[in-house]
């Protein structure tokens, strides 16, 4: 499968052509978080308060494990047609999203969604390696990673903006008209594959991949809440996820066409840049939960506003994901910048472990820009980096397997940190009602939310919100050693010239004994 060069793409049509890509990814990241600020909303008119965790796993469950899979069916039978049938297929999911009758129906229909969104994900990321060479695709990789960043912290403000205003339907609603402008400007602008090759689907791997990714997510984002960690049903997704992750080994290295090829994991930049995006994603998804409850909880701000408080984060974030891929676009060396962004992101993750109840406004929104900029240093000048480094057959498998990796890092970074809060919560409060002389609560801490804070009288309240604040720090204080092993992991990523044709692969330039912080372009 070959796709035309980027030479031979019109700009205007290019534009067009990315301006329609940018709009596939931004829906997709949205939907991922766009329902959380919605959920008491949904479940009251939905009846299914005790469903209410599974119309968020749905969406990540489905989008993770699918993400291979497009990634996969890209490379062999063509990047266009796919993208297109992920965009048509999220679509489909929003509309029936949006007119769901029972709670059933919505989780149901929320995994059709993330069907689609998984394939919007890669495929964006994919189809901009087939029509822009590496040397020139930073400027555009950081737009991605950019609006990534920024609809991971918009989503859960305009969600809480459609719920106040209109209804929680228009949250799926409101992916119509962009999704078909999408789908028509690919349609038109986007080249499409010149081969029709015979392949053969890997329909084994693809069947134990799925079993797998999906114990391990359900384990994480079930277990410790829906059901105990040390229950069999928590104990048995593990074993189901990590056997079966065995067995997909197993197929891998024997299937003629397999969904993540074993080569690419000998394959230094696929390798290091898959566990770098691990802990990232670990240490970014996990920490960036609890800034949300810490705005709706100690500073008593509504879920829209706390939205707005998360801006720092998304500008630093936004604003230095562009300036890489800008500065990589212009020749600078890209091995640097993870490395940098991992000791930032991990600066900015010991700095929130600093912060309090009285932790001014200005203090914390500086502390977040400091993570922002971290983060967008590392996300996705990592698939820039794999893209250079594999054959153009494998670049939507690869970017897929980077996509994948970060996910569910992120998955294990919120379950594990989740687990810890609710463990250190208890003990924090109880300690800060010794001091005090309580032994009986004004009400129960079992079930905390915004709400019942309210009810409580002045100092036990003070005792919560101290209890609430240094159960977070806590969380930070966790979050800096997987930053500092983040660290050492983006020293190991290699330094590959980036081409500036679109086919042949590049050769690797040897490492230096220089520091590479210190190195010029």
């Amino acid at each position: 499968m070959e796709y035309e060069s980027s030479a031979l793409l019109p700009k205007r049509e290019l534009y067009f052509v990315f301006g329609a890509l940018m709009l596939g990814m931004l829906l997709a990241a949205l939907d991922s978080t766009i329902v959380s600020t919605a959920l008491p909303t949904i479940t009251g008119d939905l009846h299914g308060a005790s469903h209410l965790a599974w119309v968020v796993v749905a969406y990540l469950l489905a989008s993770t494990v699918s993400t291979p899979i497009w990634g996969k069916l890209g490379d062999l039978y063509g990047r266009k047609q796919f993208f297109q049938w992920a965009i048509i297929l999220f679509l489909a999911g929003s509309v029936l999203c949006g007119v769901a009758h029972s709670m059933f129906q919505l989780i149901l229909f929320r995994a059709v969604q993330g069907l689609g969104g998984g394939g919007l994900m890669v495929g964006a990321q994919a189809v901009i390696a087939d029509i822009v060479p590496p040397r020139d695709r930073g400027r555009y990789a950081g737009m991605f990673g950019g609006v990534f960043g920024a609809a991971t912290v918009l989503g859960p403000l305009l969600g809480g903006v459609i719920v106040e205003y209109w209804s929680w339907r228009w949250i799926f609603f409101v992916n119509l008209p962009f999704g078909i402008l999408a789908l028509f400007v690919t349609a038109a602008a986007l080249p499409a594959s010149r081969q029709r090759v015979a392949h053969v689907l890997d329909y084994a791997g693809t069947l134990v991949m799925t079993l797998s990714a999906s114990a391990l997510i359900l384990f994480t984002s079930l277990g410790g809440s829906t059901f105990p960690w040390s229950s069999w049903k928590s104990i048995g997704l593990l074993v189901v996820g990590l056997v079966a992750g065995v067995i997909f080994v197993i197929i891998e290295r024997r299937a003629t066409e397999p969904i993540l090829a074993p080569h690419l994991f000998a394959n230094r930049v696929f390798s290091s840049a898959s566990a770098i995006g691990f802990v990232v994603g670990f240490a970014m998804f996990g920490s960036m939960t609890f800034l949300p409850l810490f705005f709706q909880t100690v500073r008593h701000v509504s879920p829209t506003e706390s939205g707005i408080r998360l801006l720092p984060l998304m500008v630093g974030l936004f604003g230095m994901s562009i300036l890489v891929g800008s500065l990589v676009s212009k020749g600078r060396r890209y091995r640097p910048f993870p490395i940098m962004g991992t000791i930032v992101m991990t600066v900015g993750l010991a700095l929130l472990g600093t912060v309090g109840v009285v932790t001014s406004s200005y203090t914390l929104s500086l502390y977040m820009l400091i993570l922002g900029m971290g983060i967008g240093m590392v996300m996705q000048i990592l698939v820039t980096a794999v893209q250079n480094a594999v054959n153009p057959s494998d670049i939507g498998a690869a970017t897929a397997g980077t996509n994948f990796f970060r996910s569910i890092g992120g998955s294990f970074g919120t379950a594990i940190f989740g687990a810890l809060y609710l463990n250190n919560l208890p003990h924090e409060i109880a300690k800060n009602f010794a001091s005090i002389g309580v032994t009986k609560p004004a009400v129960d801490l079992s079930t905390i939310t915004p709400a019942t804070l309210k009810n409580l009288p002045p100092n036990q309240l003070h005792a919560v919100l101290n209890g609430i604040a240094s159960s977070i720090q806590s969380i930070y204080h966790w979050a800096v050693p997987v930053g500092v092993i983040a660290v050492v992991l983006s020293l190991t990523l290699p330094e590959i010239k980036l081409r500036a044709s679109l086919h042949p692969v590049a050769d690797e330039v040897p490492m230096s004994n220089v520091d590479p912080l210190l190195e010029s372009s």
